[in-house]
């Protein structure tokens, strides 16, 4: 291979002998020797289309994909991919099939050239199993597009930039129903029990909190209201509806939800019950002030009788004489 430079200070590379060295040949032959130029880059390769013709599925073997990439004006086919990649990628055309990845190359990058130029998936995973990558599994994904397009947003983050924005709202919004939850069993951030005005009849009323003003139960209805939202459309877009029941994971995503509204029903209920109970307890307070008044008005005569035994003498005499 030799590398001979252009006016334009372009690199050529040459990797295939010239036709006119070559014994004579005839039109068929002509044909598939003849010469073809790559430029990856800026960097030229040169080779022979008998050479593409070995794989004609690829994007390079294929004549109607690579004329995508061609450019008249200059009669070649120009790819803006990485340069040090299509050594190895020329040579698995040149050899037949013997595909080695550079070693200034790193894995990821050199596994999307390969699937930039359309190899078959039997070489890929060849490919992976060489150098030691785990096996992909198989994605089931939904026929109609739209469903797929909603099924890979919800269930597979990898697959695009606002799938993994809907993956960080989720971690977040777990996190911060993790928080409320620990928070609402601090006695610092427990529920104030409604205040009761005392009135002149000595009844009591108290005043009934709104589940609205207080913040836990806001934020954790918008919790709810997420994961139920995020549940729905996972459910709507799933490929397999038995098989998405049949996924732990989901399983757990139920419970965990019906765990939440549980709680903030039975929370209500409780605030509803305290509130109702309390201007009994407010009538149950005036009744016992009042006994307590009574008794202290009893306990004050006897007590004015025992230290004034005269005025009792005075008291009996007078009844005696009425009779």
């Amino acid at each position: 291979m030799t590398v001979v430079s252009q006016e334009n200070h372009d690199e050529t590379v040459v990797v295939a002998p010239l036709l006119q060295d070559a014994p004579e040949l005839d039109a068929a032959d002509q044909e598939c020797s003849e010469r073809v130029i790559i430029n990856i880059s800026g960097l030229r390769f040169e080779t022979q289309l008998k050479t593409l013709s070995r794989f004609p599925t690829t994007l390079l073997g294929d004549p109607r994909k690579r004329m995508r990439f061609f450019d008249p004006l200059r009669n070649e086919y120009f790819f803006d991919r990485n340069r040090p990649s299509f050594d190895a990628i020329l040579y698995y055309y040149q050899s037949g099939g013997r595909l080695r990845r550079p070693v200034s190359v790193p894995v990821d990058i050199f596994l999307e050239e390969i699937r930039f130029y359309e190899f078959d998936e039997d070489v890929i995973q060849l490919f992976r199993d060489d150098e030691g990558l785990p096996r992909e599994e198989d994605r089931p994904l939904p026929n109609n597009e739209f469903q797929r397009q909603f099924w890979l947003l919800f269930e597979y983050p990898e697959s695009s930039g606002p799938a993994r924005i809907i993956a960080i709202v989720s971690v977040m919004i777990i996190l911060i129903s993790i928080i409320i939850f620990c928070l609402e069993t601090l006695p610092e951030f427990r529920e104030v029990p409604a205040v009761r005005a005392n009135h002149v009849n000595g009844s009591a009323q108290g005043r009934e909190l709104s589940p609205f003003t207080d913040p836990f139960f806001m934020v954790e209805t918008l919790c709810i209201v997420w994961f139920s939202f995020e549940f729905t459309m996972r459910f709507l877009s799933c490929p397999s509806k038995p098989a998405f029941f049949k996924n732990i994971m989901n399983l757990i995503d139920v419970e965990e939800e019906n765990v939440q509204y549980v709680h903030v029903t039975c929370g209500q209920q409780q605030q509803q019950q305290q509130q109702q109970l309390e201007p009994s307890f407010g009538e149950c307070d005036s009744k016992k002030s009042s006994q307590s008044l009574t008794e202290s008005y009893q306990e004050s005569d006897d007590l004015e009788a025992l230290t004034n035994p005269k005025a009792d003498l005075d008291a009996y005499a007078g009844k005696m004489t009425v009779v």
